[in-house]
């Protein structure tokens, strides 16, 4: 998987990575270096012992703030998704079915494949273009 940092960013703060930047990462999210202290600090603060989600309170922000903090989370949903992806570009590359990975995900085959199989397959192929591949690796065919 390309984890090259300067392709990704903070989905904490929003900032894209740098050639020097580190990221702890989990489940497509990713947290810089700089977030990860200060969560570290906030957390072993004691005027946050009680408190169960750190992070941004919209309690007090206004409507500008909040319509700013908007491209941000879409962003890191989009982030997410190319991580998704990749993940199951991983998982193809082990020959793990479309109905597996459908399985997994609480869907059908057909729509695990619908889903991916444009991206996964086109990479895995060397396809630079986006190009979908039409045929479905994991159909029978009957006679």
């Amino acid at each position: 998987m390309d984890f090259e940092p300067t392709a990704w960013s903070c989905s904490f703060c929003g900032r894209r990575g740098t050639a020097d930047t580190r990221y702890a990462a989990g489940l497509g999210a990713l947290m810089c270096t700089e977030c990860l202290t200060a969560f570290h600090e906030a957390f072993d603060a004691p005027e946050n012992v009680n408190v169960r989600v750190l992070g941004w309170n919209d309690d007090n922000m206004s409507d500008a703030d909040m319509l700013a903090r908007l491209p941000l989370n879409a962003a890191t949903a989009g982030q997410v998704d190319r991580y998704l992806r990749m993940w199951v570009g991983r998982i193809r590359e082990r020959h793990i079915s479309y109905a597996e990975i459908g399985k997994a995900l609480g869907v059908s085959r057909q729509a695990a494949w619908e889903r991916f199989s444009r991206v996964v397959d086109a990479a895995k192929d060397g396809a630079k273009d986006g190009t979908p591949d039409t045929k479905d690796p994991d159909a029978t065919v009957t006679v």
